[in-house]
């Protein structure tokens, strides 16, 4: 019998109240600028991207990260303002604090020593925490424009996450596939 494998991502999931905001704004890029694929997974924080995993291994892999989420503490974030990678993805700033950069350097490492889950990318590149609202299917024209709308306005946030979020692309879409709470003393 042939094992099946999900591709899987783990993420920081920001409060409902932000999520609705981001997603307001995803709809906004699908309807302006004909960007819709940033609407195939709830608005997040890309800890460790997305990486396959056998299905009948996922009790392992769920038991890994809750003993890591039960170490961490909740993770105070800051969004503010947006920001792009040009000429594709447009996001809204996470900023860059201590805390956030020791656990997802923390969360790599691990997965790595643990499983040999590496993303060769990530490893060759500083880490750049972003909440994703229009990319890959926004094109060059349309990123001009949208840039153009977006890389003054202001935007701000403040909340704490209390909870790693592992999701599971479903073939079509990212879907939550399971949380682990955060314990540890702040």
């Amino acid at each position: 019998m042939a094992k099946s494998k999900h591709l899987c991502l783990i993420a920081l999931l920001p409060p409902q109240e932000v999520q609705q905001f981001a997603n307001e704004i995803k709809q906004h890029f699908a309807e302006v600028y004909n960007s819709h694929h940033a609407q195939k997974s709830p608005p997040h924080v890309t800890l460790q991207p997305p990486f396959h995993w056998q299905q009948e291994d996922s009790p392992t892999l769920e038991q890994k990260l809750s003993h890591f989420a039960k170490a961490q503490s909740p993770v105070p974030m800051t969004l503010s303002g947006f920001g792009a990678f040009a000429p594709r993805v447009i996001y809204i700033n996470v900023l860059k604090t201590p805390q956030l950069l020791a656990m997802q350097k923390q969360l790599m490492t691990e997965l790595e020593e643990s499983f040999g889950i590496v993303h060769p990318a990530s490893k060759n590149r500083p880490f750049s925490p972003h909440l994703t609202v229009a990319f890959r299917d926004l094109t060059k024209p349309n990123f001009r424009a949208a840039w153009q709308e977006f890389q003054q306005r202001s935007l701000y946030f403040e909340f704490t996450v209390s909870q790693l979020t592992l999701l599971i692309h479903n073939g079509k879409q990212w879907e939550i596939g399971n949380e682990f709470s955060f314990e540890g003393e702040g």
